[in-house]
């Protein structure tokens, strides 16, 4: 860290970083106090089409325009709170809508993160997201696309990148239950279903991240070379070993463990929720320990947007020290993206993505939760 520091913008990149850096006679200098200026904060797990409330009702009830200008507002959300660079985990339903809202972004029609997009996320009939407890009679549709076996799911992940997928997202395991302290959860896709996703994708340049939260599923995502491994809540030992021989990162999302503990229905739902997260929890400092691994995902959606630098805060509640848990959410979330040696660092050559904080986020990580200066490409959106 430099004390005092300087960087020089000049159009979208960074030019200069230094404790003193030229100043051009046309230029214009911010001064931005005693407060620390530090790299645009990445989200790897996002849902911006999802908001605060019923998410299987929401799904039904509202219409895919009005999910798409819901997302926008969410994007806008999450640049405002510093988040200048984000990965969107799924529609939930919304199909490939997340394209027009990733575009409209590049295009400079609306503010927003860099966004890596995923179109619907891909289930099995009958899996986690599929819509199971309405009247049959009904036909609701999915949350996801379906996809029963590798044929189909080739099929799928081809109609998801006509569409404008930058990655792929499927669920590999769930429902979750936590019995007497003991985690279980199905898996949906074989490894070897798994490895014919991943080689789809990697044909096209594109990569595989994965909702999985137990054994056997994260055996599986690790053993077919996904890009990530979501949730994470039990990992094996042979799982872990996987992850960090072949550079497979966990995203914990311990937010929103917590949100839906602290805003459960009723007390027994709290309960279950609080037991989940306590476990998860405990499992994190396990994997710390074994060398997984880590990239900052908040699952936000279903909790409010413009809130999840909460995930940083968590991470080091649970093991990690709070310059671990920076190089997990700038680094590790550059890499994740497929911006590394883009974004994540404020270093000569890169985009002009910045915040600035009050205080030393290497001592106290909840600065990041008190973002007063936003920069994404050179453009001011926050100050």
């Amino acid at each position: 860290m430099l004390t005092p520091g300087e960087v020089l913008v000049n159009g979208e990149r960074i030019s200069a970083v230094g404790a003193s850096v030229p100043h051009p006679a046309d230029g214009e200098t911010i001064d931005l106090g005693d407060t620390t200026l530090m790299p645009g904060l990445i989200d790897a797990h996002v849902h911006l089409f999802l908001h605060p409330g019923a998410e299987d009702l929401q799904t039904v009830q509202e219409s895919v325009p009005q999910r798409t200008i819901t997302a926008m507002l969410a994007a806008r959300a999450d640049l405002m709170a510093g988040f200048t660079a984000e990965r969107d985990m799924g529609t939930e339903g919304a199909g490939s809508a997340d394209t027009a809202v990733r575009n409209a972004i590049d295009q400079g029609l609306m503010p927003g993160p860099r966004l890596r997009v995923s179109g619907n996320a891909i289930d099995i009939l009958g899996g986690h997201e599929d819509a199971i407890e309405f009247n049959p009679a009904q036909h609701v549709l999915s949350n996801a696309t379906y996809a029963n076996n590798a044929e189909e799911l080739v099929e799928a992940i081809r109609e998801q990148i006509k569409e404008g997928a930058d990655f792929i997202k499927m669920y590999e395991t769930g429902r979750d239950t936590l019995h007497e302290g003991e985690f279980h959860t199905p898996y949906q896709y074989t490894e070897a279903q798994l490895s014919a996703a991943v080689q789809e994708t990697a044909r096209v340049g594109k990569r595989v991240a994965v909702h999985a939260t137990g054994e056997p599923g994260t055996l599986y995502a690790a053993e077919a070379g996904v890009a990530s491994i979501d949730h994470a809540l039990q990992l094996s030992p042979e799982t872990m070993r996987l992850m960090r021989e072949k550079h497979i990162p966990a995203v914990p999302t311990f937010t929103i463990f917590e949100y839906f503990a602290d805003h459960a229905a009723n007390p027994a739902q709290a309960a279950r929720e609080r037991a989940m997260f306590e476990y998860h929890a405990r499992e994190f400092r396990n994997q710390l320990a074994a060398g997984v691994p880590m990239a900052a995902g908040s699952d936000v959606g279903p909790f409010p947007h413009g809130t999840q630098a909460r995930e940083l805060v968590l991470m080091a509640k649970f093991g990690m020290t709070p310059a671990a848990a920076l190089q997990a959410d700038l680094l590790n979330g550059a890499k994740l993206l497929g911006w590394g040696g883009q974004i994540g660092e404020l270093k000569q050559g890169y985009w002009a993505d910045m915040i600035a904080v009050p205080g030393n986020p290497l001592e106290d990580i909840t600065v990041v939760e008190k973002v007063s200066f936003v920069m994404k490409g050179g453009v001011i959106y926050r100050r």
